[in-house]
């Protein structure tokens, strides 16, 4: 490959010391390597500085005790509550929030005058139907008491509701009081939601996936104190952990699924369904079918009158939810997670889910609990519940709700079958975070989404090493990453100013934490740090800065640089191989100290033809500073130098960061005989010039080509000015033309 420049450059070599080819000169300098120090919220003794919870850390309790009734006549909830709250603060209450998330449906909701809407020429039913919804929907709050049954006063704040104390609450004291409630249950398909119903029409039956159906308290904590921002849709919720007591009331003839362990297995099933109950606890290879689908088709016909109420228990829970329906098959198995921890993977689903769910579905609850626990906390729960329904997927504690039909013939693509797959185990998945690792969602949706979205990735690699996953791989997310600027936020951004939600919480958080264990960190350092941060705030409230601060603290690794690049700007990937020069020793016989250089240099010309050119003009070396190379000489072995140097390759590589981003360097070097080495240089590497950098390489070798990030593991945006020797595009069109490839 010749180069059809060539030109001479003065090289200094300092023996002994490091090579210096050129000078870099700053130019804007934007701060990439400085410690975030303020960004973070300062250390206290209740939240340490090295990312751990500190000695004073507190958090809140509530219990609950819930009697709700399913009415499937008229598909409403009716229901009352005990909450016994416990102030483990240290601060006194006079009053106490409660979430009212069914209210984000009720007429005077800002839900729908907060969304910003337009016309399009023409709108189906289901278009038109969002502008002027005609549900009834909301809590219609009966009464609110005291533990004694008198009445508390309370205001209603759309989605919250105050409930004024007769006294203040002491630091270490408790109360319990009680509440009334009824609501109308939405349709998942025509008025959204994560919870709701679905309508069958072809044998007149409901399913439903019910959740948020109760008033709940709010989160008090060190960092912000009640929670405050309204449920608008999107931001999720700030939960406190407690023990629930639960029964649920449902037509004789529907199966229920809920969070936590039934209680009354003997009264609600069969002897049949009973004995595979017991049988499934004890089958680890695959799963027992408790309700078969032909016992489904029959319940579905019968419509048997009279009711039953079953009752669940769970606890150390941050919420509830249930399922119900009499079209369920029911199935489930044991997962030997330790010596004595197995819980119950199962899954209930209707007829239309068959026969993909029957083959799938508890088998991929049942990885994601194997592998979660391996890189979060060992999953503590007796049961992980998977549901279907026809719309988007959505978790709860210890039960998630999820898509995957195939159609009226039972049959299925390999896209709706991995599909399904990874929303199960996304789905699943979020019984860590952020139910177990309890970050608040109404404020950064990255803090469950985000991780949960990267250890989806994971664990979709354990199902199947070429699972065709969406998110998580570096090159997945290049063309978000390279979008428009101006439609894009850092992921450091509040739930409901997010742009483009499935990149910027999901996909982009999860990406950079692929990119921080395969590239940055190493999977080991990455893997021990990530538990760490699990097992520290397993059970409690972290923000973010706890989890930037654990990763560093458990790894020994300065990551402000990748957290205010990755987490704080819009800044992405883009280096460049922007130039290449090659030096070579002549093997001459005379002294050292003339020992003269041939330099060869690699260039770009206008027309697009580069490589590495032929070799140049010869000059000598420069001595060094105030010493002559004469006092160097007797102290060094020149034949052993000369030997040592004279086969040597010396490259000097120019890369440019064109997208802002500052990353590690991983160069594949392709050599003359063939073979190639793959080379990683730290992001570090750009903390003296964030916009561009030079390094020079000694080669025993010829490099006939230098490949950047050859894995497409940085997430780089542009690939073409990647390698070097650039790759013509009109030779690539000439190829074209000519039939070749």
């Amino acid at each position: 490959i010749k180069s059809p420049n060539m030109r001479k450059i003065i090289l200094a070599i300092f023996i002994g010391g490091s090579f210096t080819l050129n000078a870099q000169h700053d130019t804007e300098w934007e701060r990439k390597f400085e410690q975030m120090g303020t960004m973070l919220p300062t250390p206290n003794s209740y939240r340490t500085a090295s990312g751990a919870p500190g000695k004073d850390y507190w958090q809140q309790k509530a219990d609950y005790k819930i009697r709700v009734e399913l009415n499937d006549e008229n598909q409403s909830i009716s229901g009352s509550e005990t909450i016994t709250y416990y102030n483990q603060s240290p601060d006194q209450l006079s009053y106490l929030w409660i979430q009212l998330d069914q209210n984000m449906r009720a007429r005077d909701s800002e839900t729908p005058l907060v969304r910003p809407t337009a016309l399009k020429d023409t709108l189906n039913t289901y278009e038109l139907r969002s502008y002027a919804s005609e549900f009834e929907g909301g809590f219609k709050i009966g009464k609110v008491t005291n533990e004694k049954g008198s009445p508390l006063d309370f205001t209603i704040n759309k989605t919250m509701m105050r409930i004024n104390l007769e006294q203040p609450l002491a630091p270490g004291s408790n109360v319990t009081f009680g509440i009334e409630w009824s609501y109308n249950v939405n349709s998942r398909l025509l008025d959204g939601g994560r919870s709701g119903l679905e309508y069958f029409p072809e044998d007149d039956n409901y399913l439903y996936t019910i959740a948020q159906f109760f008033p709940r308290m709010a989160v008090y904590d060190d960092v912000e104190g009640w929670q405050n921002k309204q449920f608008l849709g999107r931001g999720e919720f700030a939960l406190t952990f407690g023990d629930y007591e639960v029964d649920i009331t449902v037509p004789s003839d529907f199966v229920v699924g809920a969070s936590g362990t039934l209680q009354n297995a003997k009264e609600v099933l069969t002897a049949q369904q009973l004995s595979k109950f017991e049988e499934a606890k004890k089958t680890f290879d695959k799963p027992v079918i408790i309700i078969s689908e032909a016992d489904a088709k029959k319940a579905e016909g019968s419509k048997a009158s009279g009711k039953k109420t079953w009752s669940f228990k769970a606890d150390n829970v941050r919420d509830f939810a249930f399922c119900a329906s009499r079209k369920f098959i029911w199935d489930a198995m044991a997962v030997q997670l330790s010596d004595d921890n197995a819980p119950l993977a199962m899954s209930y689903y209707p007829k239309e889910g068959n026969p993909l769910w029957e083959e799938f579905s508890t088998l991929a609850v049942a990885q994601t609990l194997e592998t979660y626990s391996k890189h979060t906390v060992e999953y503590p729960y007796p049961v992980a519940i998977s549901v279907h329904t026809a719309s988007i997927g959505m978790e709860y504690p210890m039960i998630c709700f999820n898509y995957g039909r195939p159609d009226q013939n039972g049959n299925y693509t390999d896209r709706l079958k991995h599909g399904m797959i990874s929303v199960i185990i996304h789905e699943v998945g979020h019984n860590f975070f952020p139910m177990i690792i309890n970050s608040d969602e109404r404020q950064w949706t990255w803090m469950d989404e985000g991780l949960n979205t990267f250890v989806q990735y994971l664990t979709e690699k354990e199902w199947d090493p070429n699972y065709p996953s969406r998110r998580g791989p570096a090159d997945r997310i290049v063309p978000y990453m390279s979008g428009a600027q101006g439609l894009a936020r850092p992921i450091m951004t509040n739930s409901e100013q997010i742009r483009q939600f499935g990149n910027n919480a999901y996909a982009k958080p999860a990406t950079a934490l692929n990119i921080l264990r395969e590239v940055v960190m190493g999977p080991e350092l990455f893997d021990h740090a990530f538990k760490t941060y699990s097992e520290r705030w397993a059970f409690k409230h972290p923000t973010p800065a706890d989890f930037f601060r654990t990763m560093e603290d458990a790894s020994a690794i300065d990551l402000d640089w990748f957290w205010k690049g990755w987490f704080y700007t819009t800044d992405y990937v883009d280096v460049s191989v922007d130039n290449v020069k090659w030096y070579r020793m002549q093997n001459e016989e005379n002294g050292l100290e003339t020992r003269d250089v041939k330099v060869t240099d690699a260039t770009i010309d206008g027309d697009g033809a580069e490589g590495f050119g032929e070799v140049a003009e010869t000059f000598a070396f420069k001595s060094l500073g105030d010493r002559t190379l004469g006092e160097y000489r007797s102290t060094l072995d020149n034949e052993g130098i000369k030997q040592n140097l004279a086969n040597k390759n010396f490259y000097e590589v120019k890369f440019k960061n064109n997208g802002g981003l500052v990353t590690p360097l991983l160069i594949e070097w392709t050599y003359e005989d063939g073979s190639k080495e793959l080379e990683k240089i730290p992001a570090e590497i750009w903390r003296m010039n964030e916009k561009e950098v030079s390094k020079v390489f000694v080669k025993e070798k010829k490099v006939t080509n230098i490949l950047l990030d050859p894995g497409k593991m940085t997430a780089d945006t542009n690939l073409e000015d990647n390698v070097f020797p650039r790759e013509s595009n009109s030779s690539r069109i000439d190829k074209f033309k000519q039939g070749g490839k």
